[in-house]
């Protein structure tokens, strides 16, 4: 009965923190910044599996209409050159047709890692990650021994530690979703489509760069916006 209610009181705090946090920002949205121009991949570097460092002849990730446009032929990623400690991003994204193996027959699959290492550039590199795919939308997923809070209760550090959504919010394939990571002093928010859906603290990283990955599924980013803070 006492545990219960300290992981009452936790979720409650937490609750009331990203709350004030999530006024904070909203009275300053005009600080948001963009981390793609709509033309290239400036201050983006890109890792494909197999090739390494910017080394992409397939054209795997590429910039296409404005959009970041990502085959899936290939693993890979493209990551912030920046790493980014307390932050919130929005981002949108919508699926595409293609499929490719070893995943054709699966759901389509990408993500955004955060918290990454400068120097870690492998599939997948140490991390927490804000999961999209199909039906799951919203899953924190922590890489390589990452470990948190979530309602008051650790993690065990694994391979691949899955956090599902508490909530439903993604749109049909071919529409756009808008994404938010709040990232704040260890705690994570994912707000999808302007719902919150999942929720994490004291996570065993906190600073680091940010990834959007290529998995086997086609998809296209648009409108990547970040805003730092200094707490």
């Amino acid at each position: 009965m006492i545990l219960k209610i300290q992981q009452i009181f936790k979720r409650l705090l937490f609750i009331l923190t990203i709350s004030f946090f999530s006024i904070s920002v909203y009275a300053q949205r005009n600080k948001l910044q963009p981390l793609f121009n709509g033309k290239d991949l400036v201050g983006w570097s890109k890792y494909i599996d197999k090739r390494g460092l910017n080394n992409d002849p397939k054209h795997v990730i590429s910039v296409k209409d404005s959009l970041i446009h990502v085959t899936g032929e290939e693993f890979g990623y493209i990551a912030t050159n920046k790493s980014y400690k307390n932050f919130r991003l929005l981002i949108e994204f919508k699926w595409g047709e293609q499929k490719f193996s070893p995943r054709e027959n699966d759901r389509r699959d990408a993500g955004i890692c955060f918290y990454v290492n400068e120097h870690d550039n492998r599939i997948w590199p140490k991390s927490a990650e804000f999961q999209i795919q199909e039906g799951d939308v919203g899953d924190l997923w922590l890489i390589d021994n990452v470990t948190g809070y979530v309602d008051g209760l650790q993690t065990q550090p694994k391979d691949y530690a899955r956090i599902t959504k508490k909530k439903d919010a993604e749109r049909p394939k071919g529409e756009w979703n808008a994404l938010e990571l709040i990232c704040m002093n260890g705690k994570v928010q994912f707000i999808v489509n302007g719902v919150v859906v999942n929720e994490g603290e004291r996570l065993s990283v906190s600073d680091g760069r940010i990834l959007l990955q290529s998995e086997g599924a086609e998809l296209y980013y648009r409108n990547i916006k970040i805003e730092e803070f200094e707490l």
